[in-house]
């Protein structure tokens, strides 16, 4: 999932991003409500977790501009403000979880993977196709129960196709979810990720569909 962290809290922000990033996640960070906006109207990232004390507007304020727009991104937020009429209010304006500062990251990690799973095809952490099981809680790769050892730009491009079992995914989609603003993305990268992960799967698990993208049936 690409998921956009509005925080102007630039300790919190990093350690974040260093959290989300190890669990695979791809993380893109801006530190206003405008530029939060900007980014939002966009509409490439899946999910974004909003802090509310922001320095040049309201987090709610965003968050009702976003919903204004008609646009369905899910949203987290992050802040200080634990009354109930707030969170009431947050949720009211649209939010989808509410997260009281200090949380666990554990915490944090196990609501995204709630929404993540709302979002994609699984209704689990668990994703089985064939004698393929991915496990996003875990962070593992499962071959009929043996451990599959693959890298994190691997493990992420798979889960892209797996969570969306029987639909075609162009090198663009699966771009999106490996690399983040700034990032340096090779030409072939993703035709080389999949090249080594077919390598490792069982014959024809990924399937190219030549000049669209690729694709993993569901069955």
């Amino acid at each position: 999932m690409r998921i956009l962290l509005v925080e102007d809290d630039l300790p919190l922000a990093q350690a974040l991003q260093q959290s989300l990033r190890h669990e695979g996640f791809v993380i893109d960070h801006v530190a206003t409500g405008k530029d939060a906006i900007t980014a939002l109207a966009v509409n490439v990232h899946d999910m974004a977790i909003l802090d509310l004390g922001l320095p040049d507007m309201d987090g709610l304020l965003v968050l009702k501009q976003l919903r204004a727009k008609k646009q369905a991104t899910p949203v987290i937020i992050l802040t200080a403000r634990d009354t109930i009429e707030q969170r009431v209010q947050g949720l009211d304006f649209g939010a989808d979880d509410y997260l009281v500062k200090p949380f666990d990251i554990s915490e944090l990690l196990a609501r995204l993977r709630v929404i993540e799973r709302r979002l994609g095809t699984a209704d689990s952490a668990i994703i089985a196709i064939s004698t393929v099981k991915l496990d996003s809680a875990a962070h593992k790769v499962f071959i009929a129960d043996q451990m599959l050892n693959c890298s994190k730009k691997e493990y992420m491009v798979l889960k892209a196709l797996m969570e969306n079992a029987g639909r075609i995914q162009s090198r663009e989609q699966i771009e999106s979810r490996l690399y983040e603003w700034g990032e340096e993305v090779m030409s072939n990268a993703v035709e080389v990720h999949i090249h080594n992960l077919r390598k490792k799967l069982p014959e024809k698990f990924i399937q190219t569909v030549r000049g669209v993208g690729y694709t993993i049936n569901k069955v």
